[in-house]
């Protein structure tokens, strides 16, 4: 029994594997909580899914495909801003657009060209395949991005909830505000070898959103968010090894699970407490 348990461990690319999931798991954790903050979960899905006519063009260039991907993530929450500021239409239909509009150019352009890259593994994470380059990679831009969050995170906070109060305090609104979405598409560049840009929303909104509903301050949400994102993590790895299922569709699908049973609790606590509160 203990023999069957430990079987994943014996092969080098499950290593791999879990040491990936563990790196892209602290900074996904600690800006799905600000993005929850935010309400800006349809902004995570729209530059992931808009990365990918960056990959294809750098693929065709000949540059490494991050960069490709963090210039699409940028451009597009650039022209996201840009379009919601300075017309009528609401930010998340402008989202709506801008994302389906660069997906499908996405689709068009890997279409026509001739190439051995694998749509599947950028759509849906090649976490088994993990190469030494693609764990320096993620680990460096984690380490930036969760620094950067830390060190900020009171401010940032502050943005998130109440940017007009953020800006009547002095703080510097602007920067706030590119630096997340910056943060934003770093992230999803970390994590395009692991979840590929379809799941990637799933760690970028699933950890805060646990955590929102299972604690009442910030900073301990800060700390839920990335024990219950390791735990789907390393869980989604270790179990998807036994099923033969994807790892980041296993993931996703513990995240969930752990989402519907933080949801569970906090219903039965409020439903608990308005029965105190009730007369007689």
């Amino acid at each position: 029994m203990t023999e069957t348990l430990l079987l994943p461990f014996r092969f080098p690319f499950m290593w791999d594997a879990f040491l990936m999931a563990a790196i892209i798991a602290v900074p996904t954790a600690l800006l799905s909580c600000f993005l929850v903050l935010k309400g800006w979960a349809l902004m995570g899905d729209a530059v992931s899914h808009a990365v990918l006519p960056g990959i294809v063009l750098a693929y065709i260039l000949g540059f490494p495909l991050i960069l490709g991907a963090f210039g699409a993530g940028m451009i597009t929450t650039l022209a996201t801003g840009f379009l919601a500021e300075n017309s009528r239409v609401k930010q998340d239909t402008v989202m709506g657009v801008v994302f389906s509009g660069m997906f499908g150019l996405g689709m068009v352009m890997f279409s026509v060209i001739t190439s051995d890259m694998h749509l599947d593994h950028i759509l849906f994470g090649n976490l088994l395949g993990v190469g030494a380059q693609d764990l320096w990679t993620a680990g460096l831009i984690g380490l930036i991005v969760s620094a950067g969050l830390l060190l900020k995170w009171r401010d940032l906070m502050l943005y998130a909830f109440d940017p007009a109060q953020a800006r009547a305090s002095g703080l510097a609104v602007g920067f706030l505000h590119y630096g997340l979405l910056t943060a934003l598409s770093l992230s999803i560049v970390a994590t395009l070898t692991a979840t590929g840009l379809i799941l990637a929303i799933g760690l970028l909104i699933g950890p805060g959103a646990i955590a929102f509903l299972l604690v009442r301050s910030f900073g301990r949400m800060l700390v839920v968010a990335v024990l219950a994102c390791l735990t789907s993590t390393l869980g989604g790895v270790y179990l998807s090894f036994f099923l033969d299922s994807s790892p980041a569709a296993t993931i996703v699908l513990i995240l969930t699970a752990i989402f519907v049973m933080a949801f569970l609790r906090r219903t039965r606590q409020i439903r608990r407490a308005n029965a105190i509160a009730e007369p007689g």
